[in-house]
């Protein structure tokens, strides 16, 4: 090979390595410059991320066992819009399988500046599981927990709900919340640009919530609220609330309110509607607040059972004049008789013997003015009377002028009941393992007192001339008292919307059951015509539910 050859093929080799520098070169510029953006996001996709694991919400279950609030399976779909190569046929195609809106979703589908939106929260799993067999581009699935009420409609009020985050909103929902949310558990992956997951870094597993379990008895709840149901619908009432406890304990078996509404559809409820009445809503209680004024006077020895008044048709009382709630010629009654006929006459007379000091001081020791501390969320304390006029002393005793929830005058006639042991209302029994402590039982005045109310509370529905007679239990002896009380208006109180109301305890001879009904303007005023037979329907479903023996001969009388 010659010189000049050599020198040629050096020089085209050399041009050769040029060219291909000169490539490489035009190649990165490529890459580096016009390209970076796309590389950047391909990179940015392939990248460690932390996934969280939501825990399973703890379930609520009655006294009996029975679920009230469980979790679901569920699936969540969601796209990214970046991902998503035909963002209508993506839209048409969840609208036919989940049945979203297709036009509302397309929108948000071809929005390219968007990384993750929400096609539908919470689906049918089984229908994402059609959707994600389609293998469209930029779908993703993940499972979640769906918050349901298998008994729908029952303790809705109660329960409250959770929404679709599972985390508690309203009544035990919220109020347990800490107790039935656990703690989530998290997984640190990497992926590729396509989103696939490549490796598994780590795992934290989730802790389910605790489970809550209830007093609530689920069939005494479903039948309280059917007979509050029947009994609005009869009377044409606006509303009514109920409760059934065992006055022994403080245990809620019942708490109920109309009109229901279906827990799973909360979200098309109106917040007024959800309210739990029987702890939120205060009333003018009428002649079931008596109990407090006699009790009073038979435990500061002023009087006894059998002590004998002498009882005009009305009474003066500084600037006003207060009737019965019938009219009657002037009488001879004694206490006992006061109570069973409710005389207005009798129970103010008692309470002027008592004197304003002592009337007060017997309010708030059957609790009247405060919280029960019922583990309910919104609990109202209840009115007592601003300040006290000449006539406040003729109203509060007869229940004007003073304001009880219904789980506070419950409460009341469960310290008659349970020889004057006042218990705290409570509806959690316990949460996982954990029995909740409860506060002990208060003395509010003696088993003889309690004795004497209890025998006086028979005749209310026993007696010839007791109000109650309606609320008779075939089979068991009923101790309770009749309310009828006009609403207050602006300047006084009106003369066609009422409060009708009983609350009474089976068996008298060994109490079980407090149940008190309350009904909200019905068409009928009187206590003992409206809420006396309900009382009569829950108390009889309830003993049979329970178990408990009769305790009475057909007639009513006592069993030996």
């Amino acid at each position: 090979m010659t010189t000049r050859q050599s020198n040629r093929r050096i020089r085209l080799l050399l041009g050769l390595f040029v060219l291909v520098f000169a490539g490489t070169l035009a190649r990165a510029v490529w890459i580096q410059g016009v390209q970076a953006s796309r590389f950047e996001g391909m990179a940015e996709r392939q990248h460690e991320g932390t996934t969280v694991i939501p825990a399973g919400r703890g379930t609520i279950f009655d006294r009996t066992g029975e679920p009230l609030a469980i979790g679901e399976q569920a699936t969540t779909v969601y796209a990214d819009p970046r991902e998503v190569k035909n963002p209508r046929r993506v839209a048409l195609a969840a609208a036919k399988a989940l049945g979203v809106d297709a036009e509302k979703l397309y929108p948000a589908l071809a929005d390219r500046s968007r990384h993750f939106v929400y096609v539908k929260r919470k689906a049918d799993p089984a229908k994402a599981a059609a959707l994600e067999k389609l293998n469209l581009p930029g779908l993703g699935f993940y499972a979640e927990e769906l918050r349901y009420y298998p008994q729908r409609g029952v303790a809705a009020h109660v329960l409250g709900y959770a929404g679709v985050d599972n985390d508690g909103l309203e009544g035990l929902e919220r109020s347990q919340d800490k107790a039935l949310v656990g703690k989530p558990g998290s997984q640190t992956t990497v992926r590729d640009p396509t989103g696939r997951v490549i490796d598994v870094i780590a795992t934290k597993p989730e802790r389910a919530g605790d489970d809550v379990f209830l007093t609530i008895d689920h069939r005494i709840q479903s039948n309280a609220e059917s007979v509050l149901r029947e009994t609005v619908k009869k009377w044409g009432a606006k509303g009514g609330s109920a409760v059934v406890l065992d006055p022994r304990t403080g245990g809620v078996l019942a708490m109920a309110v109309a009109p229901g509404y279906d827990a799973n559809k909360f979200g098309a409820t109106p917040a007024s509607k959800r309210r739990n009445r029987v702890v939120t809503d205060v009333y003018e209680p009428g002649s079931t607040f008596k109990v407090v004024t006699v009790a009073a006077a038979l435990s500061e020895k002023i009087v006894s059972p059998t002590t004998p008044f002498t009882l005009p048709t009305s009474i003066r009382v500084a600037d006003r004049i207060i009737h019965e709630h019938e009219p009657r010629p002037t009488q001879r009654m004694t206490v006992a008789q006061i109570l069973s006929q409710s005389s207005n006459v009798g129970t103010i007379t008692l309470a002027q013997m008592l004197g304003r000091s002592r009337v007060e001081n017997w309010i708030g020791r059957f609790g009247f003015g405060k919280a029960t501390g019922v583990d309910a969320p919104g609990e109202a304390r209840g009115l007592l009377p601003g300040y006290w006029s000449g006539s406040t002393i003729g109203n509060v005793p007869i229940g004007q002028g003073i304001g009880v929830t219904p789980i506070q005058m419950a409460a009341a006639y469960g310290a008659i009941a349970n020889e004057g042991v006042y218990r705290t209302p409570y509806l959690v029994e316990r949460v996982g393992n954990e029995l909740h402590a409860r506060a002990k039982g208060r003395r509010v005045f003696s088993k003889t007192v309690s004795a004497q109310m209890m025998a006086m509370l028979r005749d209310v529905v026993s007696a010839e001339g007791g109000t109650g007679a309606a609320a008779a239990v075939p089979g068991y002896t009923v101790a309770g008292k009749t309310g009828t009380a006009a609403k207050p208006v602006p300047g006084g109180y009106s003369t066609t919307k009422y409060v009708a109301s009983f609350v009474g305890v089976v068996p008298a001879k060994d109490p079980r059951l407090v149940v008190l009904v309350s009904i909200d303007e019905p068409s009928t005023i009187w206590g003992g015509v409206v809420a006396a037979p309900a009382f009569s329907d829950i108390a009889r479903s309830s003993l049979v539910e329970l178990e408990i023996a009769p305790d009475a001969t057909p007639d009513g009388s006592a069993t030996r």
